[in-house]
């Protein structure tokens, strides 16, 4: 008789003979920035997840840093908005003056840590798409060299990677030109490659402030029905220039991340995106489940079916507990 259950007996064997590991150093934790002073206010629709000012950043940095955590993406929320999304190319702007502050807190402790800065202007612009509008239509063209510019701003600011999530076609090519020409070479850029147009963004846009006033992201996020195509978005971002390659959302599409994983030599990331993070929380606190094993079960499920990276709201609670079941 064959005996499978031999290395599952006792803790240790279980340990032992482990095909998949949570890296700590392979989750990024994201963190929404808005103007003001001295804020840090709880998003209503993701318990534990808040918006920092500038000057309250170093509490976040910290425990991330004290985590062990990878590194951090950042997302800006400004003071104004307007058809164009010019707070996002700003170099003054909210992104670049959290990348600023984060590299000189990072610095006076001695410590380094990776900044993703995400590249989009759906945050900033007044009607809340990823581009500037043209009749209505999001123009993708036209929108283009803005997103260079806003992953300009971020790098000369000190971020460490870019990560543009509009889904326009040819962003990546753009943001590569305009980097490597600016004398940016080294800089990778994070491609929300995959990106599909999902409910399970809803909390996101709560956090962001960033829900389209009219219509919606159909027309250029990807169709959760198709799985063919994601891997063609796939092929065209690494052809562009990505060093990574991301899946969105990450729980309801780990057949696109195995499928990717086998076509692709690039690190793949996923984004564990504010729906599935909110869900867990909310059962967790009607008691449906247990909030830890449920979370390391999850994490344990994108590296297994092949991701590199995580991005997770669960990321520091993880961290905390030990990551142990």
């Amino acid at each position: 008789m064959q005996r499978t259950r031999r290395l599952r007996r006792t803790p240790a064997l279980r340990a032992l003979a482990a095909e998949t590991v949570i890296r700590k150093e392979g989750l990024v934790y994201p963190v929404f920035v808005r103007w003001g002073e001295n804020v840090r206010e709880e998003v209503p629709s993701m318990p534990g997840v808040y918006r920092y000012s500038v000057d309250r950043l170093a509490e976040v940095v910290d425990a991330v840093l004290a985590a062990g955590i990878g590194g951090v993406m950042l997302f800006g929320i400004p003071e104004h908005k307007d058809e164009r999304g010019s707070g996002a190319y700003d170099e003054n702007g909210i992104v670049p003056q959290a990348v600023r502050a984060i590299r000189a807190h990072c610095r006076a402790r001695g410590r380094e840590m990776v900044v993703i800065a995400d590249i989009c202007l759906c945050e900033y612009t007044s009607h809340g798409h990823c581009g500037v509008l043209e009749g209505g239509e999001v123009a993708n063209d036209a929108s283009l060299s803005l997103h260079a510019m806003s992953a300009l701003a971020a790098v000369r600011a000190g971020a460490d990677m870019v990560a543009p999530s509009s889904m326009m076609d040819g962003v990546v090519a753009a943001i590569r030109t305009a980097l490597d020409d600016a004398g940016y070479p080294h800089v990778p850029i994070m491609a929300y490659s995959a990106k599909f147009a999902s409910a399970f963004y809803g909390p996101f846009r709560d956090a962001a402030d960033s829900a389209p006033q009219t219509g919606d992201r159909r027309g250029y996020q990807m169709d959760v029905r198709n799985g063919r195509e994601a891997l063609r978005e796939l092929a065209i971002d690494e052809a562009e220039g990505a060093d990574i390659l991301m899946v969105k959302p990450a729980l309801a599409y780990l057949d696109i991340v195995r499928a990717a994983r086998e076509r692709t030599l690039l690190p793949i990331a996923v984004y564990n995106v504010s729906g599935e993070y909110a869900m867990v929380k909310a059962a967790a606190a009607q008691g449906m489940i247990d909030e830890r094993r449920i979370v390391e079960e999850i994490l344990t499920a994108f590296f297994r079916a092949g991701a590199d990276i995580v991005i997770t709201y669960h990321a520091l609670d993880w961290a905390k507990n030990g990551g142990n079941v």
